[in-house]
């Protein structure tokens, strides 16, 4: 299992936490609940029949993290 596959599995982790971190404290009402699983959904389901999608999965998911982070914790993500 090398590194990428590893990476992966943080951003799906981060995401799934972040995700019940926002619907548990109230910060995310259940349209953006819903809207941020249908952005999951089409990343997982959809992508791979896009051209080179396989390999923008994981991104997409890392991309997701970001947004959930700065409407979840208001806060931004260090890149240091």
């Amino acid at each position: 299992m090398g590194s990428p596959v590893i990476a992966g599995w943080i951003a799906h982790v981060a995401f799934w936490t972040l995700l019940i971190l926002g619907a548990m404290s109230g910060e995310l009402r259940e349209r953006s609940l819903g809207g941020f699983l249908i952005l999951w959904l089409a990343g997982r389901f959809a992508l791979p029949y896009v051209p080179y999608g396989d390999g923008l999965s994981m991104p997409f998911i890392a991309l997701l993290d970001v947004v959930l982070v700065f409407v979840v914790l208001k806060a931004d993500v260090p890149l240091t």
